[in-house]
């Protein structure tokens, strides 16, 4: 996998699990005890930044870890070890939404949009770590949400399939057409 490799060790993958809880939950409280007067406009901004993760999500994997190299060449891994803890580490992960959500819409729409923005987002991609991992490591009940998430996760995971892009939802694959490219079954 060479020096920059996404298969982590247990305590790294599993950081996600405690870290973003702790993140959104501390970042609310600040929220909370500071910026009172604009409840709001925060909510409105936490539950923005929450649907927005939706089509980040769906972007970065059709795009991003099926498109672009090295990230192609580091997703595969995943598609050819499914039960492998691969992932982006929480540090990376965490920098990332700090310079590329908070930074930006701090200097655009204040720091106090900016961070509930950037809490709704985390809280997007803290489903999308569950219900990922949940996708190849827990069983769901019949009928569930989770065992639909199941099914189309793992027609996104069969040889030669292209489409099924959306983990925490097919919303997207719907609009763009991607939950046909993988075939219906």
């Amino acid at each position: 996998m060479g020096s920059f490799k996404f298969e982590q060790h247990p305590a790294m993958y599993f950081a996600d699990f405690v870290l973003y809880p702790l993140a959104i939950a501390g970042g609310s409280a600040v929220l909370i005890w500071h910026a009172r007067g604009s409840a709001g406009a925060l909510l409105a901004a936490a539950v923005l930044g929450f649907l927005a993760w939706s089509l980040v999500e769906y972007a970065l994997h059709r795009f991003i870890l099926h498109g672009l190299r090295p990230f192609k060449n580091w997703h595969e891994t995943h598609h050819e070890r499914p039960f492998a803890l691969i992932g982006s580490s929480t540090p990376v992960s965490m920098a990332a939404f700090a310079v590329l959500v908070f930074w930006p819409l701090s200097a655009a729409a204040g720091p106090w949009i900016a961070l509930a923005a950037t809490l709704g987002m985390t809280a997007g991609y803290l489903l999308y770590v569950v219900v990922h991992h949940a996708t190849h490591h827990w069983k769901a009940r019949p009928g569930s949400w989770m065992l639909a998430r199941k099914r189309d996760h793992a027609r996104h995971h069969r040889p030669g399939a292209e489409g099924w892009y959306g983990v925490t939802t097919p919303f997207w694959d719907h609009v763009f057409g991607t939950d046909e490219s993988a075939g219906k079954s």
